[in-house]
């Protein structure tokens, strides 16, 4: 295990780099001081937002479990 690990994480980061650049950002930096208000301060996800969305969570959750394991395993 300790040695396919490395190419785990390899694999896993890129896709996570690959699935935060595919989300949408709705917020603009006016948004973010304040401004803005005109497009409401609600955002629903559906249907391929929401599945990239949880699809990202469980990747970054895979991450964290890979480099825990690594840490645990002495790398």
């Amino acid at each position: 295990m300790a040695q396919i690990l490395p190419y785990i994480q390899i694999v896993l980061s890129v896709l996570l780099i690959a699935l935060i650049l595919l989300q949408r950002s709705e917020a603009s930096l006016g948004a973010a001081f304040g401004g803005d208000s005109s497009t409401g301060n609600r955002f629903t996800r559906r249907g391929f937002e929401k599945t990239l969305f949880k699809g990202t969570i469980l990747v970054a959750a895979l991450f964290a479990l890979s480099a825990f394991a690594s840490l645990l395993l002495g790398r």
